[in-house]
């Protein structure tokens, strides 16, 4: 089985990542279920202090996998150069 060399894209506005391929959308939806999962057996133990430990190292994860696998750098976005120039001619009309 081959794997793509990336599975996710910056985000054209914004700060994060976006899932491009199979790969990038099952661990979107592996880290979604794995939320739910801890959610609920979570709640039924009412141990917060490890929720809490538990839900922070599954975003770190999160993070770093989808850092490795971008396709480009993941910093903050501004958009698209025609949505920056609407910006400045909505600031020259104030």
């Amino acid at each position: 089985m081959k794997f793509n060399k990336y599975w996710f894209k910056p985000k054209g506005f914004g700060y994060g990542a976006t899932p491009t391929t199979w790969e990038g959308w099952a661990v979107v939806i592996v880290f979604i279920v794995y939320l739910i999962f801890l959610s609920l057996l979570m709640t039924e133990s009412g141990n917060t202090d490890r929720y809490l430990l538990y839900l922070f190292a599954s975003i770190v994860a999160l993070f770093v996998i989808s850092k490795k696998k971008i396709d480009g750098e993941l910093k903050w976005n501004w958009g698209k150069k025609k949505d920056l120039e609407w910006d400045k001619i909505g600031k020259q009309h104030n």
